[in-house]
């Protein structure tokens, strides 16, 4: 039966097609990509706030967190035998995978991401794993974006920007934060967008969000009613909060890692690897209940005027009106953050860093405004700094200053916060740069030779496989002929260049028509002179496996128009910068949405 409706809706839908004009039919796939991706958010919030309330409710009952204990490790499990017995093992984690899937994929996602990510995410953040829905969800949305474009044979340009409408309505189901999402999109996930590619995403955006309204309970999605008004005399404490976050961000990002390659050298099977590290976080989760799941709900708590709420049911429940002691599970928990995320993740689950770069944000906000005013230096609104801290981290861990700063600022319900948010995010944003080049997201592409970064040529170049470039058809000569041989090559081809190899196709040097344009004139020294004396050793070499971003750079420290290109230590070719410039050009051209 929904099989029935499907179809017909498709065939609907390719009706209409037929009558729009291309950019009419772009704006409905924005609408109807946008209520996809918002039903998406709505299956995975709704499961994992049901969650934890249950969770919270029986925990409650029993006085400790032991339930919350549990359900982690069988959340964990659960997903690592979906992956294995229904996703065919293997599943995409992070958002890196879209700029992947866009650069060397031509915007292609597969099919199975429209509820791979759903499923797995649902279970392990539902069931109380240490991480976050919005990478999953956004997955799903560049999923439905990319497979709706393909059913309707729609170009790389218009597949790649329905993948843009997917993540941008994504994000703004989840927050209810339709600005954030086109940012989102347009600064962390798209390579190039002119203005009118605006206009579907801001579609999509503002669709998932309206959907997410009517349909999402409003109380699921984290939202700030309160706030106290902004004191310019507290801009010095903002600076420091954006160092701070700025460091933290840093020690996030290099620790997440390190707990990634710490689990991926285990060789053991993945339900055992799943089981151990599961056990860990159990352990943490036992000890510092805030780490179960999202966290948002202690999000909330803290920027409330009754914080100590935190310690209720909790190990440290005798010290619920203890300032001190609050602060001191507070920076604990702050800090034990980015483990419990890496846990949950390296050993099998499946989510992302968003929520918990918003929970650690809330809670480095906290900390710090907090202990301030315990040592009695200073009196700061406490929940402003919990807020603007999700700013700093957000910006610091994902290089992105601007989605961080409207995003706090649309789950606030105003911009009152808007000059703190901006000194916040973007003091953290240059702290973290200076240290990590690329965001926490992108570093596993940047290690295998796929960057992607704010630097659009860097971008373009880095979509360009060298190998596809290179000119094999080139003559060669050896070095004992005489340059009548050469005059003759020269005069019965098109090349200006000629390889000067031995019997073993051994580059010797290189030979520039323009270094014997003179000599050529000469009969004596043509009949005379060898391949040999005149031949030059080249200035740069490249091989097959050299990033385009490489062989750019090495065209532009020789200053020459042609490169040889070695494979396995013998000659190859060569690669002709006029034809590399026109691969850019083209492919620059291919990527720019309009």
């Amino acid at each position: 039966m929904f099989k029935k409706y499907i179809s017909k809706l498709e065939t609907i839908i390719a009706f209409a097609q037929s009558l729009l004009t291309p950019k009419q039919f772009i704006f409905l796939s924005a609408v109807l990509v946008g209520i996809s991706s918002a039903f998406a958010v709505i299956v995975l919030k709704t499961f994992a706030h049901w969650v934890f309330s249950f969770a919270t409710y029986v925990s409650g009952i029993l006085k400790l967190g032991f339930i919350n204990s549990i359900l982690p490790i069988i959340g964990i499990l659960l997903t690592v035998f979906v992956v294995k017995r229904v996703l065919g093992g293997t599943i995409q984690k992070g958002t890196s995978q879209i700029l992947y899937a866009v650069a060397k994929k031509a915007s292609i996602i597969p099919k199975k991401q429209m509820y791979a990510q759903i499923v797995t995410s649902s279970l392990t953040v539902g069931l109380g794993g240490s991480a976050g829905l919005e990478s999953p969800i956004v997955i799903t949305g560049a999923a439905f974006g990319s497979n709706y474009a393909q059913k309707y044979k729609l170009s790389y340009k218009d597949r790649t920007l329905l993948i843009g409408c997917g993540v941008a309505a994504g994000v703004a189901a989840a927050f209810n934060a339709p600005i954030a999402g086109v940012l989102f999109a347009i600064e962390v996930l798209l390579v190039d967008v002119s203005i009118a590619a605006f206009t579907p995403i801001m579609i999509a955006a503002a669709t998932g969000a309206l959907v997410s309204v009517i349909a999402l309970d409003e109380g699921i999605l984290l939202s700030f009613k309160q706030q106290e008004s902004f004191d310019y005399h507290n801009i010095a404490y903002y600076i420091l909060l954006g160092l701070f976050t700025g460091f933290i961000s840093v020690y996030y990002s290099r620790n997440f890692q390190r707990v990634e390659h710490f689990f991926a050298k285990f060789k053991l099977s993945p339900y055992k690897k799943a089981l151990f590290g599961s056990s860990i976080l159990a352990i943490l989760i036992f000890i510092f209940p805030t780490l179960f799941g999202e966290g948002y709900e202690s999000i909330k708590t803290l920027s409330d005027n009754d914080p100590g709420k935190l310690l209720e049911n909790t190990l440290f429940s005798g010290f619920r009106d203890n300032s001190w002691a609050l602060l001191i599970f507070v920076g604990f928990t702050m800090m034990l953050k980015v483990f419990a995320t890496g846990i949950t993740l390296a050993s099998g689950g499946n989510g992302g860093n968003f929520a918990p770069s918003l929970f650690l944000g809330s809670y480095v906000g906290f900390f710090f405004s907090k202990f301030l005013n315990l040592t009695g230096l200073t009196k700061l609104p406490v929940s402003n700094f919990t807020l603007v801290g999700m700013a700093g981290i957000l910006s610091g861990l994902f290089h992105a200053p601007l989605t961080a700063i409207f995003l706090i600022a649309e789950i606030t319900g105003g911009y009152n916060l808007m000059i703190p948010l901006m000194i916040v995010a973007s003091i953290s944003f240059a702290i973290s740069k200076r240290f990590e080049k690329h965001s926490m997201d992108v570093k596993n592409l940047a290690q295998k030779g796929h960057a992607f970064t704010s630097n659009k040529d860097t971008n373009v170049l880095s979509t360009l496989e060298t190998n596809s470039i290179i000119q094999t058809d080139f003559l060669t000569i050896a070095p004992d002929e005489n340059l009548e041989k050469l005059v003759d090559l020269i005069s019965h081809s098109n090349q200006v260049i000629f390889a000067v190899v031995d019997d073993k196709n051994q580059l010797l040097g290189i030979v520039h028509f323009n270094t014997i344009r003179e000599i050529i004139f000469n009969s004596y020294r043509v009949k005379y002179t060898l391949v040999k004396e005149i031949m030059m050793k080249p200035i740069e070499i490249v091989t097959p496996d050299d990033s385009m971003e490489t062989v750019m750079d090495k065209f532009e420290k020789s200053k020459v128009a042609f490169l040889p290109v070695l494979k396995n230590d013998e000659y190859y070719g060569f690669i002709s910068k006029s034809i590399a410039l026109e691969a850019y050009r083209t492919k620059l051209k291919s990527m720019t949405i309009d």
